[in-house]
């Protein structure tokens, strides 16, 4: 693909960004862009929260996974299923009801100062590597769909990245996300529609016939039931079910959008109806995982060595000029569906948690929250330069990994609050947090040693809640 083709339709995607954001942004405030003013339709939400649910990693990698694991995914959001309902009928009540901005401010009624901190401390942290982690895989795919033609260094692709983010992001904030994030998700679903037709057209296959060949390939095997496995079922439906409720219903880049909408009967409708659609858009991925390995089959195609380059690879090289532009839209789709939002999550969580920023005179708001919008761009620049810096694209995987462990201690948290009526030491409770994600990464290196074969998989993050949970009760004792 022509470098300055790849700069055209990236400007023209970002320009109908900034046309969305021109017209979203009249006479915004404070509250449009912490709560959308609270009047966000719910079906813009529910379509919104389908693309940053996905993410460009998940763009990028389920379709390269089927080789390895199969549908086996497919078992996971099943559990999100469950998860979402609890979402929908447990916490989301609560938070209307408590009229949250950030929805850690919880912690602080339940517990105190500490536990309060410690939880928004946690999602800041965990958001800042898992934005950081996605903007630089589209980076990546940037720099050498475009910027390594003219020879730009990396460092440069990022801050242009990062910065046309901040600007259609930084006068309505999440007033203006509700409806990028509507745009990013059509262009994401319209991408992975359009390379099914390319793929079942090369392979002379009608588009009635896909899923018949889909469901007689061996990748398509979708229950596991080896209790040793990270991919037994029943390990991967209720861990789905508990990453559903800490990475959307304990998160404040998820939930601060269910927040915008005008009451919670129209929010549960937006949680309802945006759980239902993200089964058959991941079963489409990962079909379409499917589809590109009989794809290169037919065609005596060498893929690449990782996974996670398959769709990339075949889009930019193999397929139609159409179709590496579209692709192109849908990894940047999917990458800033998801960034966006979260930097306008950072702002809101640390201007409300750590700045004290209802007390604060409106003028005083209003320049607060322009200069952390900009410290958090900064702060995801030097997170990715740092990925960048690694070379190792293993080790960069690693680390957004590890992240993932810093959503353990929210659940303790949040669970021992809203099921128990315990009191806690609050001084202890960041000591806790912290040791719980320490504790849980050695049982998960010895787990076989330890259990018998026993291999942990996504569930790591139950057991991470509970001695989260364990270590806050155990406080109790210590409170006199």
């Amino acid at each position: 693909m022509s470098p300055l083709l790849v700069f055209g339709v990236i400007a023209a995607y970002f320009a109908l960004l900034l046309l969305v954001s021109y017209f979203t942004s009249r006479e915004a405030n404070n509250q449009a862009f912490f709560t959308g003013n609270r009047r966000s339709p719910w079906y813009l939400v529910a379509f919104g929260m389908i693309g940053a649910s996905l993410s460009g990693v998940t763009f990028i990698s389920v379709p390269g996974w089927v080789a390895n694991s199969g549908f086996s995914y497919l078992q996971m959001v099943l559990g999100y299923l469950v998860g979402y309902f609890v979402i929908a009928t447990v916490l989301m009540p609560m938070y209307y009801k408590l009229n949250l901005t950030s929805i850690y401010t919880y912690l602080h009624t339940r517990f105190g100062l500490y536990a309060y901190k410690t939880g928004s401390a946690f999602f800041l942290l965990s958001r800042t590597i898992g934005a950081s982690f996605r903007l630089y895989l589209v980076a990546m795919v940037l720099q050498l769909a475009f910027f390594d033609a003219f020879q730009i260094p990396f460092f440069v692709t990022v801050l242009v990245t990062i910065a046309l983010i901040w600007i259609y992001t930084f006068r309505a904030g999440i007033k203006t996300i509700v409806w990028t994030d509507t745009l990013q998700t059509f262009f994401m679903l319209a991408s992975l529609v359009i390379t099914l037709i390319i793929v079942a057209n090369s392979l002379n296959v009608s588009l009635l016939d896909l899923p018949a060949l889909v469901r007689k390939h061996p990748y398509s095997e979708t229950f596991f039931w080896d209790w040793k496995s990270g991919q037994n079922f029943y390990k991967q439906f209720i861990a789905g079910a508990f990453i559903a409720i800490v990475m959307t219903g304990l998160d404040q880049d998820m939930m601060q959008k269910n927040l915008t909408c005008r009451n919670i009967g129209e929010a549960k409708k937006n949680m309802f109806w945006f759980s239902i659609a993200l089964v058959p858009v991941n079963l489409l991925f990962l079909s379409l995982g499917v589809l590109l390995y009989v794809y290169a089959a037919a065609h005596d195609i060498v893929l690449p060595q990782k996974a996670d380059e398959l769709y990339p690879f075949l889009a930019m090289n193999h397929f139609p000029l159409g179709a590496a532009v579209v692709f192109l839209l849908g990894i940047i789709a999917a990458a800033f569906s998801s960034a966006d939002s979260a930097l306008t999550a950072l702002t809101t969580a640390f201007c409300v948690d750590f700045l004290n920023f209802d007390n604060k005179k409106d003028a005083q708001k209003q320049q607060t929250r322009l200069w952390v919008h900009i410290g958090f761009s900064f702060l995801l620049f030097l997170v990715i330069s740092a990925f960048s810096l690694l070379k190792d694209q293993s080790v960069v995987a690693s680390v957004f990994k590890v992240a993932g462990y810093t959503y353990g201690p929210l659940l303790g948290m949040f669970a021992l609050g809203m099921f128990s009526k315990i009191s806690v030491k609050d001084k202890l409770v960041p000591i806790v947090a912290i040791a719980s994600p320490i504790i849980t990464y050695i049982i998960n290196i010895y787990s076989e040693q330890l259990f018998g074969g026993y291999q942990f998989g996504f569930e790591l993050l139950i057991l991470n809640g509970a001695i989260t949970f364990v270590g806050m009760w155990l406080t109790g004792f210590f409170r006199n």
